[in-house]
Parts: C-alpha cells; sequence; structure tokens
C-alpha cells in the first residue's frame, strides 16, 4: 500500500491545467502560486495546524508542545476509548473563529454542499494518514453512515467521499454498506464531549445483509472513516 506520485505524462497534464486555469485556495478563493496539489494558499497553509508527533497512540490527540516519544494522554487514560486507534490529518483549536481556513474548507464541504471538495479533502488525508494506513495492515475501509433522513436532507455522505480517496490511495477497498445507522441523532455541533457519545451511543449496527466475512484476515484490521471535526465518532462504532 503505496501512495505514489504521478509521473510522466499525467504530471505534464496537471501542469499545463494549473497554467491555464490559475488554481484557487479552496479556503479564501486566492491565487495558489505553484501545483494545485497543495489546495491552500502558502497563508492559509501556514494556519493549518498539521497533527505530527508526539502525539496519543490511541486517539491521535497532538502535543504540539511538547517533545520526545508518543505516550497516551490522559482522556484516554482517564477512559479507555472503544476503539484501537483514530487519527487525523489536521486540526484547528475548538475555539477558533470562523475565518479559520481548515474550518472554512470543512464547514462548505460539510454544510455548503461543496461536493467538489470531498477530493481534495480526501487526498490530503491519505497524505495525512500514510504511516497510520500503511503501519495498521488493514483489509477494509468502512466510512460511517448517515441517517437515511439526514442522507436525503444532505444529497451525499461525506465519509463516502472522503474514504474513497483513501481507498484509492491505498488499495484498499471501501464498502460503505457494512453498518448501517438505525437512530435519528442531534447534530454534534454544539455538544460537549461527553453528550457527543450519549448522543451517538445505539445509532450504529452492522448490516445483517452485509458481511465482513472473508475481507478480513483476522491478523489486520478494519479502518472506519468517521468525519468531524471533533476527531472521531466517540467510539460508538467498533473498528480495529
Amino acid at each position: 500500500m503505496k501512495l505514489a506520485p504521478a509521473r510522466g505524462f499525467a504530471n505534464g497534464f496537471e501542469w499545463l491545467v494549473d497554467w491555464l486555469y490559475p488554481p484557487r485556495c479552496r479556503a479564501c478563493a486566492g491565487r495558489i502560486h505553484g501545483c494545485d496539489a497543495e489546495y491552500f494558499c502558502s497563508a492559509c497553509r501556514s494556519q493549518v495546524q498539521i497533527v505530527a508527533h508526539p502525539l496519543c497512540p490511541i486517539c491521535g490527540r497532538p502535543f504540539p508542545d511538547a517533545s520526545g516519544d508518543d505516550h497516551t494522554c490522559g482522556i484516554c487514560l482517564t477512559r479507555e476509548p472503544q476503539f484501537t486507534r483514530a487519527r487525523a490529518w489536521a486540526c484547528y483549536p475548538r475555539q477558533e473563529l470562523e475565518e479559520h481556513p481548515l474550518r472554512q474548507v470543512v464547514q462548505k464541504f460539510k454544510y455548503g454542499r461543496k461536493v467538489a471538495l470531498g477530493k481534495p479533502l480526501g487526498r490530503l488525508l491519505a497524505l495525512g494518514c500514510r504511516d497510520f494506513i500503511q503501519g495498521g495492515n488493514f483489509d477494509l475501509i468502512i466510512p460511517v453512515p448517515l441517517h437515511p433522513k439526514r442522507l436525503r436532507w444532505r444529497g451525499f455522505n461525506q465519509s463516502v467521499l472522503l474514504a474513497r480517496q483513501v481507498s484509492r490511495a491505498y488499495g484498499v477497498p471501501m464498502d460503505p454498506f457494512v453498518l448501517v445507522r438505525i437512530k435519528e441523532t442531534l447534530p454534534q455541533t454544539q455538544l460537549s464531549e461527553e453528550e457527543r457519545r450519549k448522543n451517538v451511543r445505539g445509532a450504529f449496527a452492522l448490516n445483517p445483509a452485509r458481511s465482513v466475512d472473508g475481507k478480513s484476515s483476522g491478523e489486520s484490521g478494519v479502518v472506519k472513516f468517521p468525519y468531524c471535526n471533533s476527531g472521531c465518532d466517540n467510539g460508538d462504532g467498533r473498528s480495529g
């Protein structure tokens, strides 16, 4: 599972497209000087906090003011999550204003129905999770489902769009039908971390018409791709 850069004709074609149609920042719409694969202009990119080591090996929370090896955070020590590991490409402080570039793009994608943002965000996620995906030897990617009512209202499942790019990058199969959402829940946006856990408790179930038998070796695992601003889906859906 290796994400290899495009070469030859593909690179030349992308350069030509960028020259004819100068790429724009997905946050501020400013000119991107260089390859469109950056997706953010230099000013906005400098405000995006890329998750790096040291971090919690369980939930993936970074320790931006620390140095040294990865270590379990206090939250995971106090209350062990129901998942094995979680990772994120980047993060922004919860108290940040709406003008934060990454927050802007996330809001446009999730609530503004800017479906085209799924591809660049998914590719950035794939690059950011390289060590996590390659080190985990995963067999299957499962996007977390929306409730049918929410899916009809939104028109797309953002988790599927992100997971599709990661699946293509590493050649790991994706199955969006393994999990089903059996309970309609409140929006997570204004809830505390504990309230979010309670909100999604019992909201998911395995699809009885779908099986992961034969898709997982039993020695590796299943990676679940939720899409949310809190870092994970609070562990209600089990993942390996």
